[in-house]
């Protein structure tokens, strides 16, 4: 009997097999492209090009603005009327208003004593200035470390005040509205709020507070972030291009034309009055300094943005924390666009104009559009269309309106233009973080109200122990590890694959490059680069 050999066999069923599944998909495929995959894709491909000139025609809109307010020199002084305090021989002291500077912090033990030593270092009448720190540290050394460094500094004459609450009962929102309420603030004109990475010059006070005290109707004073760490790793490079547009042109633009922009929730000078007119601070969302800063503005305060007044602070230096801040500070502004939505249509204090700008262009262009059409078109339809060529986008739609908009973002910062492209594909890695935030934020799903508190390294900035936190950080798989990214990085690989076997479109470079940039960080090692220059 002839011996039938099982190597024989088994790639003969095996091809038969496959050659069987893989017709039944074509015959399946083909059976749905055409009635529904292609309508569905030309209607996404529609939206996803109106979204683009929604974000297009916005950002076109704020480099003009910025233009002008550059040619024209509308400066602060210019606009709001500034002079610095003088002593009064009669009243000495009291003459100048009473000054209250809150330091939330939550076991922050790397930075605790940056940020209070910098707060007790501001320059101001002592008998006219309370530094409080607000400590909702759960790590007992951590507290009673921070306790101590308050106690060190009240030994030295400063007026410090070390507060603590039972709970974390609405996080960072709840702290401050606590530390509002003890009864020697109600001696405060004015509320300077810093984060515990932040440090503030000795000038701040002196910079800042003259233009609450002649303008009454200014309500806030906001200042810019300067980071200390920006050159630690490529993905701090990218973060700070990203926060310079917002500061640079945002921020710029919204003080220069509506006196409204959103708080940044630190580096920033309050009056205590807009605070209570206000309704205070709220924990409703994850963005309490824009609920507040938006509710204040609807009761007709004005905003001053200072972009030459920088407080130094630190940026997340690693991927983890910086997922974690990016699902903050997308999906908060999300929910708080669901929330306030009627009530900024039945305003009446603001005119339609001011309603408009804050719906359209604040929220629903700048904290929705901006990410959604990031992802999906980018990530999503435009490699879709490889797969389906009977769908076809206009070069203007896929090339130029996202060559001028990156070109608009890169102005804030001109020494990085030599990382735009990396900018670029970090951005829409990130993108996909930002839109399912976006998405949690106004669907309110599970994690709406997820608080993490960002990670700071403090003095372990310096190189060395920068490498060892970096070491730390690589060792664990499972935080290196982002399936989603994977799963984007594959699908665009896949997509760049059939462009080059099938498709016509001949997107296959991006599509190779961007799927390196998902597996990159998928993998968890964008942290690890650090840029020359």
């Amino acid at each position: 009997m002839e011996r039938i050999s099982a190597t024989t066999l088994l790639p003969d069923t095996f091809y038969g097999t496959r050659d069987d599944i893989t017709e039944q998909f074509a015959i399946m495929w083909g059976q749905i492209k055409a009635p529904l995959i292609v309508p569905l894709l030309r209607i996404a491909v529609l939206l996803c090009l109106t979204m683009s000139v929604m974000l297009f025609i916005e950002r076109v809109y704020m480099f003009i603005v910025i233009s002008l307010v550059k040619l024209f020199g509308r400066k602060p002084e210019k606009r709001y009327k500034w002079e610095p305090l003088k002593d009064d021989v009669e009243l000495g002291n009291s003459s100048y208003p009473m000054v209250l500077v809150q330091i939330p912090m939550y076991n922050e033990k790397e930075v605790y004593q940056l940020s209070i030593g910098a707060a007790c270092g501001l320059s101001w009448p002592s008998d006219r200035i309370i530094v409080q720190v607000l400590d909702d540290s759960t790590d007992p050394i951590t507290k009673n470390l921070v306790e101590i460094e308050c106690q060190r500094w009240a030994s030295k004459g400063i007026n410090i005040k070390y507060e603590v609450r039972n709970n974390r009962s609405g996080y960072k929102a709840g702290a401050l509205k606590e530390g509002l309420k003890h009864s020697y603030v109600k001696q405060c004109d004015f509320v300077a709020i810093f984060d515990a990475d932040f440090q503030p010059e000795p000038d701040f006070l002196w910079r800042t507070i003259p233009f609450l005290v002649h303008n009454p109707e200014l309500s806030l004073v906001q200042a810019r972030w300067k980071y200390v760490n920006a050159d630690e790793c490529l993905m701090t490079r990218m973060q700070e291009m990203s926060l310079d547009y917002h500061f640079t042109v945002e921020q710029e633009v919204g003080s220069a034309t509506h006196a409204f922009f959103g708080f940044n929730g630190t580096a920033g000078v309050w009056r205590i009055a807009a605070i209570d007119e206000a309704g205070g601070w709220k924990d409703r969302t994850t963005v309490e300094d824009m609920d507040l800063a938006v509710r204040a503005s609807l009761k007709g305060w004005k905003f001053l943005y200072l972009s030459s007044l920088m407080v130094k602070n630190e940026l997340p230096s690693t991927f983890k924390a910086y997922r974690y801040q990016q699902h903050r500070w997308s999906c908060g502004p999300a929910n708080l666009f669901r929330k306030m939505f009627m009530e900024i249509v039945r305003n009446k204090k603001v005119s339609l104009w001011k309603k408009v700008h804050v719906i359209y262009s604040f929220f629903f262009v700048r904290k929705v559009i901006a990410h959604i059409v990031t992802f999906v078109f980018y990530v999503v339809v435009l490699p879709a269309t490889v797969l389906v060529p009977e769908v076809e986008v206009p070069k203007w739609g896929a090339v130029y309106i996202p060559a001028i908009i990156t070109l608009l973002n890169a102005v804030g910062t001109p020494r990085s233009l030599h990382l735009l492209v990396f900018w670029i594909l970090f951005e829409n890695v990130m993108s996909l973080h930002r839109t399912k935030a976006t998405f949690i934020g106004l669907l309110e799903a599970g994690r709406v109200n997820e608080w993490i508190v960002t990670e700071k390294l403090g003095d372990a900035l310096k190189l060395k122990s920068a490498a060892k936190a970096f070491r730390k950080h690589r060792m664990r798989l499972g935080d290196r590890i982002h399936l989603l990214e994977l799963a984007a990085g594959a699908y665009l690989f896949f997509c760049g694959c059939y462009d080059i076997a099938f498709g016509n479109n001949h997107y296959f470079l991006y599509l190779f490059i961007q799927a390196f940039a998902f597996f990159i960080v998928g993998f968890g090692y964008v942290g690890t680069f650090v840029p020359n220059s």
